[in-house]
């Protein structure tokens, strides 16, 4: 299919001109959310986020989900989660879980040698339960604040507190520390795209629910942050109790 390249070119320079707006306003473009001071830079970048999306990754995903029965892509997705466990279950012992932790590493267990490298998700087939930690969350619960919501690039939605939290989950990952380098590319590229095939639904109910995008991933995003941080009861904002 034929690319439109004067609506790429279009589409570039008012990307370029909403970013470079934003620098000069220095953060100032905030319509007054105090979680997010830096909404002039944050929209910009998820503008670009957004373009990426639609002229790459998605499209990627579109071929990734036609290629693929949904059985291979759910064993492709199962393979993934299962190596996340194992960060899952090292935030688990950091944050004092240590139950949770004996869980989540009898998951990779049991996965990894029945669920064939985790290809099949035997674990919660037996009641197993899956747990969702990372290093952003055990920051919370060592009771850093999350700081300013920024948005990174590729990345998408962060706070300060998680940004930070994305480097360490990176670096333990061990898919990033694959070798040979092709190998390492081929598997992120195919998370990537697993990943990105999963969020489809969810796309759409933001694309009909939203009349401004940015503030619901925003919104949505910090929410959500605040649920899993607190384990599912986080505390009560002081204006919930005016």
């Amino acid at each position: 299919m034929a690319i439109d390249t004067r609506s790429n070119r279009s589409t570039r320079r008012n990307l370029a001109t909403l970013a470079l707006a934003a620098l000069l306003a220095g953060g100032c473009a905030s319509a007054g959310n105090p979680q997010d001071p830096l909404e002039g830079f944050n929209r910009a970048m998820f503008a670009l986020n957004d373009d990426l999306d639609k002229v790459v990754i998605k499209p990627a995903a579109k071929g990734y989900e036609a290629l693929l029965p949904e059985l291979a892509r759910r064993g492709v997705a199962n393979f993934f989660a299962n190596i996340g466990d194992l960060y899952i279950a090292a935030n688990d012992l950091l944050q004092g879980k240590v139950p949770d932790a004996v869980n989540d590493v009898g998951r990779v267990l049991v996965n990894s040698t029945l669920g064939i490298l985790g290809v099949r998700d035997v674990a919660s087939e037996l009641g197993v339960e899956k747990h969702d930690e990372d290093f952003g969350q055990t920051l919370g619960a060592w009771g850093v604040g999350e700081g300013a919501y920024l948005v990174l690039p590729f990345f998408g939605s962060r706070t300060l507190r998680d940004s930070f939290g994305l480097g360490l989950d990176l670096a333990v990952d061990p898919v990033s520390h694959m070798y040979p380098v092709t190998d390492r590319n081929a598997l992120i590229a195919t998370r990537v795209l697993s990943d990105r095939t999963q969020l489809f639904a969810a796309e759409k109910i933001v694309d009909e629910a939203a009349l401004d995008r940015y503030s619901y991933v925003r919104n949505a995003y910090l929410a959500r942050r605040r649920f899993q941080v607190f384990d599912g009861n986080p505390p009560r904002h002081r204006d919930e109790d005016q």
